[in-house]
């Protein structure tokens, strides 16, 4: 084998390795959740969890389009399943390559190993009650979907909520993780699906509005977008109380 080829199979070797061990480390921090990380049951609940659900949102800091939140169940929390090894690639969707959160966001929503949902809240909404509140909003509502799928008693479930804030609900257990899509499998999953959905449907709104420049800066500010609405105007998908006007820093 010539130098170069051996090089570029110990490369993905390594790479594949690094992957191997990271959903390993990704689906424990999900496990522990229920069985602890010495084999018994957490001490912070009475009763044994049999499922965790990570709850994940994207698009906060848009000035357009919806904010959307995913829930995701893994049906198992093991390395050894087939459906689980093909997560190898997930972190935190904003690390990851297009063709790698969409190869991922198929799987995760084959239904095959998962259970998921999705929900949303416009920019109307975001406007009347705030990001933060929409954003928690969004996230229960996916959760609500998901649970009236699931054969589980509210007290038999777990939430893994990312970030620091809880969702509005009384019977349900919640842990918060910062940066959990960089801890928790659930989570992560969680984030992808909700990440390329949203960015589907913002690719769909830029053929309606192809001026915002959406299908590449998925309602995010980038100057170009804040330009657009200097000229064009804003539009009903467009966050009205979301400071839009260029700053003297984006004109240098």
């Amino acid at each position: 084998m010539p130098q170069s080829a051996r090089r570029k199979t110990n490369k993905n070797k390594s790479r594949k390795k690094k992957q191997e061990k990271r959903i390993e480390a990704l689906l424990k921090f999900d496990r522990d959740i229920i069985y602890g990380a010495a084999g018994g049951q957490l001490e912070l609940f009475k009763r044994q969890p049999r499922a965790v659900i990570g709850v994940d949102e994207v698009g906060r800091g848009c000035l357009a389009g919806p904010v959307v939140a995913s829930a995701v169940m893994l049906k198992e929390l093991s390395c050894d399943t087939l459906f689980n090894m093909e997560l190898a690639d997930l972190d935190d969707s904003k690390k990851l390559p297009h063709e790698i959160r969409e190869k991922l966001s198929v799987h995760i929503r084959s239904g095959d190993g998962a259970e998921y949902a999705i929900a949303e809240c416009s920019a109307k909404e975001i406007d009347r009650i705030n990001i933060l509140k929409a954003s928690l909003l969004a996230m229960k509502k996916a959760v609500t979907d998901l649970l009236s799928r699931l054969p589980y008693e509210l007290e038999e479930v777990v939430l893994l909520v990312d970030g620091n804030k809880r969702i509005d609900f009384k019977d349900i257990k919640q842990i918060t993780v910062i940066k959990g899509d960089s801890h928790s499998a659930s989570i992560a999953a969680a984030s992808v699906v909700a990440k390329v959905y949203r960015d589907g449907l913002m690719k769909e709104l830029a053929e309606k509005y192809p001026q915002y420049l959406w299908h590449s800066n998925k309602g995010y500010p980038s100057k170009a977008h804040k330009e657009a609405i200097q000229i064009h105007g804003l539009t009903k998908w467009h966050r009205k109380t979301f400071r839009w006007q260029i700053n003297e820093e984006e004109n240098i």
